[in-house]
């Protein structure tokens, strides 16, 4: 075997045992079949993208951290980012600024995930970056940036603007300037796909559009019809869906949903996932850390590696919430009497000994592990929010020294675990 073939049948071997075990066993010779008589590198643009299984994120001047949290989508499987470029940040530090993007790139291919920059963001237009006069300036910006990275192998495509309309210059327009300002806003994005076209002839460009209906624009310029959509109803997002599909169809360039989940926009990412994963399309949520300006109402994981909703991390593996109200199976911490006695544990841990001479209160880790049974009962049966899941507050109270413990807030946090226990499993 020649060494190139040799070390593509480790590498294909490799992905093989780590993600199709054991289906992968079986399947192996014929995918090995499929790749080797392929070519080695990827057609660009693709065909087809309903493969991607991306998130959103950011470039960041530390390596390490970003190390880190690209290994988190790692870890999910993820196979993509999208991300934001700016020409302020590129003026400030030219060659440094083009470095970043491109260590940001390979680190990501390291890690078996494509890049897709952002070039120009919508969402903070300003309105003299349409003028004839800054052409040269960005025009010099996007040419560094492109032809910086454009061979990079982990580069999967170039989105040319985020969301061109979705701004103050063309939303608070007076009612006699809003069609002109968006004619102006689509001369600039086609202007600018073709001057990214004739940077870099292989990549794919796009154009991430906050609205299925805008993809027509400039649909004969992109290879890629890349909509957002954060609806609040399943009703509206399969009206995105149906909108794009058929745009698609007509012109024959694959759809992509590159920006999706919100849950405050009544856009939860198990519901959006559910959906893409029926109209077999490519994905990005919106984003990757809990952290910033969107931590609030955005992201999967928090810095240290753990999460918010288990319920999107369950989405992403294709996992979703039973909905059907008649095949729901409820679950019943009493089913074996351990709610019972988990209550008789916390009236023996509330109960101090007390006689007219001798009075011993409880400690307060008798006090917690009485909580931590009732609060482990309550949570794994969903009988209890979990925005500040009760286990969070007991770890907190464990991590002080015993003696700086506020030992009457933790009497009234078991007390009420109690309370909620007895009512949820109609203990009397």
């Amino acid at each position: 075997m020649k060494p190139i073939i040799a070390r593509a049948h480790r590498a294909f071997s490799s992905i093989l045992r780590r993600r199709c075990r054991p289906a992968g066993v079986a399947l192996r010779g014929l995918f090995l079949t499929t790749f080797l008589t392929s070519p080695l590198h990827a057609e660009k643009p693709l065909r087809d993208y309903s493969h991607i299984r991306g998130v959103n994120h950011r470039m960041t001047a530390n390596l390490e951290t970003l190390k880190k949290e690209l290994s988190y989508a790692q870890r999910l499987h993820l196979n993509s980012t999208r991300i934001w470029l700016s020409i302020d940040d590129f003026e400030r530090d030219r060659e440094g600024y083009v470095h970043r993007l491109r260590e940001y790139i390979r680190l990501g291919h390291s890690l078996g995930i494509s890049t897709m920059p952002i070039l120009w963001n919508g969402n903070y237009l300003n309105p003299k970056t349409l003028d004839e006069s800054m052409r040269p300036r960005a025009n010099d910006y996007v040419k560094a940036m492109v032809e910086g990275v454009k061979n990079e192998p982990g580069l999967l495509m170039w989105d040319v603007m985020n969301e061109p309309y979705t701004n103050d210059f063309h939303e608070k327009a007076p009612a006699s300037e809003k069609a002109q300002r968006k004619e102006q806003i689509t001369a600039f994005i086609r202007e600018q796909l073709q001057y990214v076209r004739s940077l870099d002839s292989q990549n794919a460009l796009t154009v991430g559009y906050a609205l299925a209906w805008d993809l027509e624009k400039t649909a004969d310029l992109v290879d890629v019809l890349c909509f957002h959509d954060y609806s609040p109803l399943r009703s509206s997002v399969e009206e995105a869906y149906r909108v794009a599909k058929e745009i698609s169809q007509k012109t024959g360039k694959p759809m992509l949903n590159s920006e999706t989940g919100c849950p405050g926009r009544a856009n939860p990412y198990d519901m959006v996932l559910e959906i893409a994963e029926k109209h077999r399309t490519g994905w990005y949520l919106f984003h990757l850390m809990i952290d910033g300006y969107w931590g609030e109402i955005h992201g999967l994981f928090y810095a240290d590696g753990t999460i918010r909703d288990p319920s999107s991390i369950a989405a992403i593996m294709g996992f979703y919430r039973n909905r059907k109200v008649d095949a729901v199976i409820k679950a019943d911490p009493n089913r074996e009497g351990e709610a019972e006695r988990a209550l008789r544990r916390i009236e023996a841990a509330l109960k101090d000994k007390q006689d007219p001479f001798f009075h011993e209160k409880k400690s307060t880790e008798e006090l917690l592990d009485a909580a931590e049974v009732a609060a482990n009962l309550l949570e794994s049966a969903e009988m209890v929010p979990m925005r500040v899941p009760p286990t969070a507050k007991i770890q907190s109270w464990r991590a002080q020294p015993a003696d700086a413990r506020d030992r009457e807030a933790i009497r009234a946090f078991v007390y009420e675990l109690g309370r909620l226990l007895k009512e949820q499993c109609m203990i009397y």
